[in-house]
């Protein structure tokens, strides 16, 4: 009887899926080789066109025309040990790109125009068929592409300002196994084969974010900006198959859900010990608490006649909301650059503070605090052309949750995961 009523609310699983783009583990800041070199901490400075994404005042730095175009590579790894200790399985390994490119025109009168496109969410997870938490997770892929026109103002030589508008675009793909019966009856029989959940969605939103740079002393900046959180409603299909003597009862349909992303605040400090040595020190504030509650909404199935002693007749699929409870937590970053001739030499550190409770930590999204070392290396040529490349170790607090009360954390598929990430960053920058 209890596996009956697991499938009854089957539909709860297209919840998770979607939490993939609030997770701290799938936040992609590496959206520049440069920043990226320096642990990201590039609010104060903003002197190249990722600016865009850190700080849209640093666009005021920008004379005549530049662009500034570049991807990373990013290979994520995790694995996933059972509370006995006893089996451990692998996630799949898998390789993502994501592109980054920026474009700015700044005028002499200190007014700047410009155009970033970035991937600031995304990855997925995929888990091998079969493995122990396959009614969790088997596969899920989200891309987010933002594209964010920007202007700034360059008011003096202490003072900057900027601001934009963010579009953002999202489409997400999730799949994974559902339990599920050949015969209902009492006791029912259970299928030797799994049901199959599949899901296509997409959607798109606007935000926008400000920003400013103080400079009191040649040596010496400080910046602020803020990004504001951007609902997107997702639509999508919802095919579930596979589901045996329960199939009728799942026809799957339209899928609609919304995903409020946080809104952001970067501060940072930047101080020039010599001409060749900057150190900058950024504190980055994430609204994590946006995502309390997810709802998904789903056309209402027929009505599955079950008898008495198996809760009697009722649907199947329909609306479900579920409660996620995370809370606004925060990142440190230290980066520097040296500059010798035409060379350019980059190290950056950032701790990531995780903010999923153990309750709602999934297969789908392992995430935990996490510690990253960055280096990176720049060459100036031909008098305008510049090339940047990074590399950033993310290495992840070993996370063990457990499962019911007295004494658990009530999470639904207790154990403990080891993750890391491995990432290769380049950019080719051009300006008048």
């Amino acid at each position: 009887m209890n596996r009956v009523r697991s499938c009854v609310v089957v539909l709860l699983a297209l919840v998770t899926p979607f939490s993939i783009a609030f997770a701290g583990g799938f936040q992609l800041n590496e959206v520049g080789a440069r920043a990226m070199g320096m642990g990201g901490a590039f609010a104060a400075q903003g002197n190249d066109l990722s600016t865009m994404y850190f700080n849209p005042a640093g666009l005021a730095h920008q004379r005549g025309f530049g662009a500034y175009v570049g991807g990373t590579m990013i290979l994520p790894s995790a694995s996933y040990t059972n509370p006995a200790g006893t089996s451990t399985t692998d996630m799949v390994s898998q390789t993502f790109l994501t592109p980054n490119g920026y474009f700015g025109y700044g005028m002499e009168n200190g007014l700047a125009f410009g155009l970033g496109v970035y991937v600031p969410f995304g990855l997925g997870t995929e888990w091998p068929a079969g493995w122990a938490g396959r009614y969790e997770a088997l596969k899920a892929d989200l891309q987010t592409f933002m594209v964010n026109p920007t202007i700034a103002y360059r008011v003096n030589d202490m003072f900057m300002f900027g601001a934009g508008v963010t579009y953002t675009h999202m489409k997400a793909e999730i799949s994974y196994n559902v339990a599920t019966y050949s015969v209902i009856a009492v006791p029912p029989t259970p299928a030797p084969t799994d049901g199959l959940v599949a899901l296509n969605a997409d959607g798109s939103s606007w935000s926008f974010d400000v920003g400013t740079i103080v400079m009191p002393t040649p040596e010496l900046s400080f910046g602020l900006s803020y990004r504001h959180t951007s609902e997107t409603d997702l639509e999508g299909d919802a095919a579930i198959t596979n589901m045996q003597a329960l199939q009728p009862f799942f026809p799957g349909g339209t899928g609609k859900t919304k995903i409020t992303l946080p809104n952001q605040i970067w501060a940072g400090v930047a101080y020039k010990f010599s001409d060749a040595l900057t150190v900058e020190f950024d504190y980055q504030w994430m609204g994590w608490s946006t995502y309390d509650s997810l709802n998904i909404d789903l056309p209402v199935g027929p009505i599955a006649p079950f008898p008495p002693q198996l809760g009697g007749p009722r649907p199947l699929q329909g609306p479900t909301k579920s409660a996620k409870a995370w809370k606004n937590t925060y990142l440190l970053r230290l980066g520097g650059e040296y500059k010798y001739e035409a060379w350019r030499f980059r190290l950056g550190f950032v701790y990531d503070a995780n903010p999923q409770p153990n309750q709602y930590v999934e297969p789908i999204l392992p995430d935990a605090n996490r510690t990253e070392g960055t280096i990176g290396i720049g060459y100036r040529f031909a008098g305008n052309w510049q090339i940047d490349v990074a590399y950033q170790l993310i290495i992840f607090e070993e996370r063990t949750v457990t499962g019911p009360p007295p004494t658990g954390d009530k999470n639904e598929f207790p154990g403990t995961y080891k993750n890391g990430a491995n990432l290769f960053g380049l950019s080719i920058g051009y300006g008048l």
